[in-house]
């Protein structure tokens, strides 16, 4: 009798093993994130299951490198093989578009995803006449004639602060009353009770080639701004348009009033990248000692008015360096253009109200290149 009890027991033990197990099966079945030798941009659709990579022009996308971030135990396989496929290596020089199978761990559950890649480099005019249309927020095409790059801003971060009631109300928008069609507002913004609490009270309006690093918008406010794009061209001056109302009362990091009047930012840096993944960010961007070139708005021509007025800023040469013809060909060198709506808006100081309007942006570059 005590034998049987036992055989029982130690079925029931297996039986109850063996469900746990079953249960510890990871059930996920996505692709969280992308990273690989040239990627310089990755955009995640997890809705409709898309994702577009960007590579400079240039890269041999028969051979790109994909380090693929899935769930525990997930595994991801192709649809159509390609001759030069060798995960984590992927071919993708006859289907830029291409089919990703991931499988949990349970092996219950998929997700198809489509994968594209898309050689491409920095346009030289910016309108600001388009938009995406897949966010809550205004995010701005940077080429209206590809409409695949995108700018980056803040907006992301002021989600979070449930100040946005809709689209219009967030410090980066776009405005009808352009220099030419539509143009870029940025505005800065009480950022509410979400924004006193955090130690962030206000969000100037921003607008940024790189991108916004949600993770660190909270923790690491300067680092969540990552800046740059490859660029192969070497600069001579960026010019464009603006109109700029200061806000009616400067406030500190602790939203307290103090003396002055707001002024924008208008800026753009060329910066040394010979890795992918190295970017310049709000934190010193404006002093690393990366920089080859900075273009940047004088405090004292950042004056206001109501009338579109014309800017023209050179590119200089910072600390003792120049373009290396080369490595410009190979594409080590990144490029950002900065605008914000409160000169150390990055740093919480600023006046609620402050208003930057900016169109027809330009960069100008040496005709040899």
């Amino acid at each position: 009798m005590k034998k049987n009890y036992w055989f029982a027991g130690f079925a029931l033990s297996l039986c109850f093993t063996s469900c746990i197990q079953d249960e510890a099966l990871n059930v996920e079945a996505a692709i969280d994130g992308c990273k690989g030798a040239n990627i310089q941009l990755v955009n995640i659709n997890d809705e409709k299951k898309e994702i577009e990579i960007f590579v400079p022009d240039g890269t041999d996308i028969s051979k790109q490198e994909l380090l693929l971030e899935l769930p525990q135990g997930a595994t991801v396989t192709t649809e159509n093989k390609q001759p030069n496929d060798n995960p984590p290596i992927y071919d993708f020089s006859i289907e830029k578009d291409r089919t990703f199978i991931v499988t949990s761990e349970d092996g219950k559950n998929k997700a198809v995803y489509n994968v594209s890649i898309f050689t491409m480099e920095l346009p030289l005019l910016y309108s600001f006449d388009n938009l995406s249309q897949d966010n809550p927020y205004h995010v701005f095409y940077l080429s209206d004639q590809t409409k695949k790059l995108q700018w980056a801003s803040g907006n992301p971060g002021f989600k979070l602060t449930g100040m946005g009631t809709n689209n219009t109300d967030y410090p980066t928008v776009q405005s009808s009353d352009g220099k030419k069609g539509y143009c870029v507002k940025l505005e800065t913004k009480d950022t509410g009770s979400f924004g006193s609490v955090a130690g962030m009270p206000i969000a100037s309006g921003n607008l940024f080639i790189g991108t916004f690093d949600l993770s660190n918008a909270l923790s690491k406010p300067l680092e969540a701004t990552k800046f740059g794009y490859p660029f192969t061209k070497n600069p001579i001056k960026m010019t464009g348009y603006y109109k700029f109302k200061a806000g009616p009362q400067m406030t500190d990091a602790q939203k307290k009033p103090i003396a002055g009047k707001d002024i924008f930012d208008i800026y753009a840096v060329m910066y040394e990248a010979q890795a992918n993944n190295f970017f310049l960010n709000g934190e010193n961007s404006l002093s690393h000692e990366s920089i080859v070139k900075l273009a940047r708005i004088k405090t004292e021509d950042a004056k206001e008015t109501d009338e579109w007025t014309y800017f023209e800023i050179p590119f200089e040469n910072q600390n003792g360096k120049s373009i290396n013809n080369e490595d410009l060909k190979k594409g080590k060198y990144k490029l950002a253009i900065v605008l914000s709506s409160s000169l150390n808006g990055a740093f919480f100081k600023g006046a609620i109200g402050s208003t930057l309007y900016a169109d027809e942006l330009e960069v100008i570059c040496e005709t040899n290149n």
